[in-house]
């Protein structure tokens, strides 16, 4: 009988392994790419410079003319830019600002709310008022509020169609500024109650459904949910309006009232000095939007966080950052 056949050797293992056909993916396994060396050049834009160098000497230009053209009278305007008076006209027109801008928006709150509720008549008063101040002008409304003990000498309070329970004098109550703050704060409102309107209905209703569904009261649900995300549409174009009523104090300059504008005509009526004065309160308006314009751009930054993970650096970091990179030589590690 012969021998059964052994079982086959598993193959002899070799020294070097059998090449893969597949490829490897380790990176490891891979030589250094000759490309993490290279710099990206950036794609050069000569129109664009050849355009920023005429803004310069446009620029250039005006600045030359605003030092050397003695018509400007920068004495004169150094001399009234700080003066008492303009400072006492600069901080009634500043007040103007406050209390038209408190009373429209609080009277244009409930506008907004009353033209998205269900009451039929309450979105008919609020859409005739917003249609009334919004189709008047801003001069005529102060005007009419100026002169209204034309038409009412005297204004009592008591039970409607009945008995009266104490008497005023229009003349003795509502004096210019007064009647400048009732003008300005109404023809705010009607403004103001469309943008927050819009901001009010740019919020999800599944929004307020969910908090519907979890119990929370109407209340609550307009502090906590509504308002947050409405503010993010209602700040922008109400900062807007504030900027645009501030220099829009100037027109009660008709009444007579001595806030910067008017005040600033005054003085130059007395001396003819008309452009240095008018840059007076040029310059102070510029300052004052400039200001409301930065806290405007911080507000909307703070808001902004809960939309966007990365919130967008300042302008004075921007340009720290830039100047960082113009200081670093090229090809040095910051």
């Amino acid at each position: 009988m012969s021998a059964p056949p052994a079982p086959d050797a598993p193959p002899a293992r070799s020294g070097r392994a059998a090449p893969d056909d597949s490829g490897s993916d380790d990176p490891a396994d891979q030589p250094e790419s000759s490309t993490e060396n290279l710099r990206i050049a950036k794609r050069r834009h000569p129109v664009r410079w050849v355009v920023a160098a005429l803004a310069l000497v446009v620029v250039a230009q005006f600045a030359h003319g605003l030092a050397t053209n003695p018509g400007w009278d920068w004495g004169t305007f150094a001399q009234y830019f700080t003066a008492r008076s303009v400072l006492t006209s600069l901080k009634i027109t500043l007040e103007l600002t406050m209390w038209g801008t408190a009373l429209g928006f609080l009277l244009g709150t409930a506008l907004a709310v009353a033209r998205l509720s269900d009451n039929p008549v309450l979105k008919v008063i609020s859409w005739t008022y917003i249609w009334a101040f919004r189709s008047i002008p801003l001069i005529v409304q102060l005007l009419f509020w100026f002169n209204i003990a034309y038409l009412y000498r005297t204004l009592s309070v008591g039970i409607p169609f009945g008995p009266a329970f104490f008497r005023f004098e229009v003349n003795g109550v509502i004096s210019g500024f007064t009647a400048a703050v009732i003008g300005l704060a109404l023809h705010q409102a009607a403004y103001s109650a469309e943008i927050i309107r819009a901001g009010l209905i740019s919020v999800d209703q599944g929004q307020l459904e969910a908090a519907a569904a979890l119990g929370i009261p109407r209340l609550r649900q307009f502090r906590t949910v509504v308002a947050p995300q409405a503010m993010r549409s209602i700040l922008p174009n109400a900062t807007n309006e504030v900027i645009s009523l501030f220099k829009g104090t100037s027109i009660v300059s008709v009444m007579a009232i001595a806030e910067l504008f008017y005040q600033v005509q005054v003085i130059y009526g007395r001396n003819g000095r008309v452009v240095p004065l008018l840059m007076v309160a040029t310059f102070w308006y510029v300052v004052l939007t400039t200001i409301l314009s930065v806290a405007q751009y911080y507000i909307e930054r703070h808001y902004a966080k809960g939309t966007r993970r990365d919130v967008p650096p300042t302008p004075w970091r921007r340009v720290r950052d830039r100047l960082g990179e113009i200081a670093t030589p090229r090809g040095a590690t910051r």
